[in-house]
């Protein structure tokens, strides 16, 4: 989905109503963009951005042109920008890559400034439980371990406590979705397999957790 036709409707996407928030012509870091993907959705929403991006491999030729990346291992190295200088930070899908997010997320702190929030995605714990696709004709990924590099399920109550921890102050936790997705996932129902279909079903589902924090003002 181009995420320029959430401009005016960015509550029908969890992340983009997050994106939709944050400060007009402001810094925003991706963390773990790997594809850069989200970074290409996050750019068609709000163009008046600055984009920096980190992850420890990425493909930043794919990424908005202007977007700062640099590599790192977030586990054990700190973020190579100044304190306080961030207006946004997402971080969609890396926490359950990672053993120890105690850097990470001090880090993030460090960064961000006073009163700036940062917008962590994870797979719900519900996850566990779903049926596997990884070796289906589509794979896709739909229970927690049809991704081979994920780590750790992460609850937003443990990650909560862990972030809270680090210095910042949880505003929300819920379910992530985009709801145009999940609104057709009956339509999807009786047609063949395909990563639209699925898309839909996770979202339909509430595959994903969320949680946003922010620093003290």
């Amino acid at each position: 989905m181009n995420w320029r036709c959430l401009r005016l409707f960015p509550w029908l996407d969890t992340r983009a109503r997050f994106v939709a928030q944050a400060p007009r012509g402001g810094t925003l870091l991706d963390l773990g963009s790997s594809d850069g993907e989200t970074l290409g959705h996050i750019a068609q929403l709000r163009p008046d951005f600055r984009l920096l991006a980190a992850d420890i491999s990425g493909q930043p030729e794919k990424y908005p042109a202007g977007c700062q990346f640099r590599r790192t291992d977030f586990e054990q190295e700190p973020l190579p920008w100044p304190a306080a200088t961030v207006d946004a930070i997402t971080c969609m899908h890396l926490v359950e890559h990672l053993s120890d997010l105690s850097l990470l997320l001090a880090e993030i702190a460090r960064v961000l400034k006073p009163g700036a929030r940062v917008y962590f995605e994870t797979p719900d714990p519900k996850t566990l439980t779903l049926p596997s696709r990884r070796h289906a004709p589509l794979p896709f990924t739909m229970n927690f371990y049809d991704d081979p590099t994920h780590v750790q399920i992460v609850s937003m109550a443990t990650l909560a406590r862990q972030v809270q921890s680090a210095g910042l102050r949880v505003e929300h936790m819920g379910t992530s979705r985009n709801w145009l997705f999940a609104a057709a996932h009956p339509l999807f129902a009786w047609l063949p397999p395909s990563r639209q279909k699925f898309t839909a079903h996770v979202h339909w589902l509430g595959w994903s957790a969320c949680l946003i924090a922010s620093r003290p003002a």
